[in-house]
């Protein structure tokens, strides 16, 4: 009997434990050295800087290697992100979802288990990793992710979108021409009648790639509902040596540490990411502030590094001492929370 998702709007952990289960049961029979020779060939390229105009998966070896490799940790990130916009805009849901280049379809995954009633189509380029998506799909044993359209399509310039309410783009852009990445996002903008939320690495270029994208999309009329608690100018030196990103805990299978040549259960994916929605349909709020470093703990004292509503970026102290109840709420925050939490007042 297969797994299956919750159905409720009630995100879980039951949908990347089906995941898991999903790509065992297909990947099982992948020689683990074939499977460990394409993850380092496509290890190689997702680390590489040069954008391509062809398909990085070519065929079943790599796509299965890729879905072993990178879907868990790619469901992660955008599970994260719609999180995100879930809590800026709880009483939205979309009807439709577009996921471009979405490949085995880890983001349609993600949207399932947030709404679980959409209608999602995946765009890809590479056949056999949209055969595969449909295969993983099936195997989930969920009406909506048996019922996605998996359909081929060159993403570049010549990419035309219908009109949809959500789109998702994740880990694509880097694939792309600094012109093709622009003229995606523009129409990413046009088809979006909700919202538009873009992933990719939690490098220096992964987060300038999202800053570019964030630009146009606030261009085209959208508000900005997260991670940033502003539509201003990010405080960011796009050429400085900081940059935004956020992590998210991904559980290693045994296939997972097998391909991955890794010993431990667990791993920190580092993402960078926008989630931009059309006003006033979605009725977002973002938050006042968010953590955007790992929170810093000293005796009697949590040292916060925060992005405020006012467009700037500033270090915040709670002390034991001074804040009582807040200070106690700060030890348990973590890195990309909401501050303060909702149910506390400002620090002073």
């Amino acid at each position: 009997m297969n797994p299956t998702l919750p159905t409720s709007a009630a995100a879980s952990a039951a949908g990347s434990d089906v995941l898991r289960g999903a790509l065992a049961g297909l990947l099982a029979g992948l020689p683990p050295k074939q499977a460990t020779q394409a993850v380092d060939r496509l290890i190689a390229n997702y680390r590489g800087t040069t954008p391509t105009d062809a398909p990085v998966l070519r065929d079943r070896s790599d796509v299965a290697a890729y879905a072993a490799y990178r879907m868990p940790a790619t469901f992660e990130a955008v599970r994260s992100a719609l999180g995100a916009l879930r809590e800026a805009a709880p009483h939205w849901a979309p009807g439709t979802h577009t996921d471009i280049g979405g490949g085995t379809g880890a983001a349609s995954w993600a949207v399932c288990e947030a709404w679980g009633t959409q209608r999602t189509t995946v765009l890809d380029w590479a056949e056999p990793a949209l055969e595969l998506g449909r295969e993983l799909a099936e195997a989930s044993g969920v009406p909506a992710l048996r019922d996605v359209v998996w359909q081929r399509a060159r993403i570049g310039a010549a990419l035309t979108l219908p009109s949809t309410d959500l789109v998702t783009v994740s880990y694509v852009l880097k694939e792309l021409t600094e012109a093709d990445r622009d003229t995606l996002v523009e129409a990413a903008a046009r088809a979006a009648t909700g919202a538009v939320v873009i992933v990719e690495p939690g490098t220096p270029d992964g987060y300038r790639r999202v800053l570019a994208a964030r630009t146009k999309l606030i261009d085209a009329g959208f508000a900005i509902a997260a991670p940033c608690p502003h539509s201003a100018a990010c405080p960011l030196d796009p050429a400085g040596t900081d940059w935004c990103h956020f992590s998210a805990r991904v559980s290693r299978s045994s296939l997972h540490r097998k391909v991955k040549g890794g010993s431990l259960p667990y791993e920190d994916e580092k993402f960078a990411y926008v989630v931009a929605v059309r006003e006033p349909g979605v009725g977002a709020a973002p938050v006042a502030a968010r953590v955007v470093r790992k929170p810093q703990i000293r005796k009697g004292l949590v040292m916060l590094e925060l992005c405020r509503a006012d467009g700037e970026q500033a270090g915040e102290n709670v002390s034991k001492k001074r804040h009582g109840d807040l200070y106690r709420s700060a030890r348990d925050t973590d890195w990309g929370d909401e501050w303060p939490p909702p149910s506390e007042d400002s620090a002073d």
